[in-house]
C-alpha cells in the first residue's frame, strides 16, 4: 500500500526485486496487489492497482473481507503517520544506511505532531536486526505485541 502523494512524487513500481518468477506468470505468488490510497495516474508504474480511500480501519476491514490478511505499507510520512497514530502497525521495518541528511525541511518518518516529552514517546522492542549489504534492517514491534 502506498499513498497517492508518493505515486506522484516518486512513481515507484512496487514490484518484487531480485526474484526470478516461475515459468508461468499465472503461478507467481509474489506478484503483489498494489493498493493506492487515493488516485494513481493511468500511466503510473504502480498500475494496475486498486485505488481506495476513506477510513483506514474500514479499508483494512474491506481488504480482510477480500481475503487479504497481510499488508506491506510502503507509504511516505503521511500514510505511515496515519497508520502509526491509528495503532494499526504490527511490525515496523526500517532500513538504516550509513549516511545522514536532514535539516529543518527534511522529511520525517511520520507526518504530524511528535512527542512533547520523553514520557509520551512511542515505545517498541527490537524483534530483529540484520545486516543487508552496507545497511541495517531493523524490525520493531509495538511494546504490547513484541512477544507475539
Amino acid at each position: 500500500m502506498v499513498g497517492a502523494s508518493t505515486i506522484r512524487r516518486d512513481d515507484p513500481s512496487l514490484n518484487v526485486r531480485d526474484y526470478v518468477p516461475p515459468v508461468s506468470p499465472l503461478l507467481n505468488p509474489l506478484d503483489p496487489l498494489r493498493i493506492v490510497l487515493g488516485k494513481a495516474a493511468a500511466t503510473a508504474k504502480v498500475q494496475p492497482c486498486r485505488e481506495m480511500s476513506g477510513d483506514l480501519g474500514a479499508i483494512l476491514d474491506q481488504l480482510g473481507a477480500d481475503g487479504i490478511l497481510q499488508l506491506l505499507v510502503e507509504g511516505g510520512a503521511g500514510v505511515a503517520g496515519e497508520f502509526h497514530r491509528a495503532g494499526l502497525v504490527d511490525r515496523y521495518v526500517i532500513y538504516l544506511a550509513p549516511a545522514f541528511f536532514g535539516g529543518d525541511d527534511a522529511n520525517g518518518i511520520f507526518e504530524g505532531a511528535g512527542a512533547w516529552d520523553i514520557s509520551s514517546v512511542w515505545r517498541g522492542r527490537f524483534v530483529g536486526v540484520e545486516r543487508v549489504g552496507e545497511d541495517l534492517r531493523l524490525e520493531l514491534a509495538p511494546q504490547e505485541s513484541a512477544q507475539q
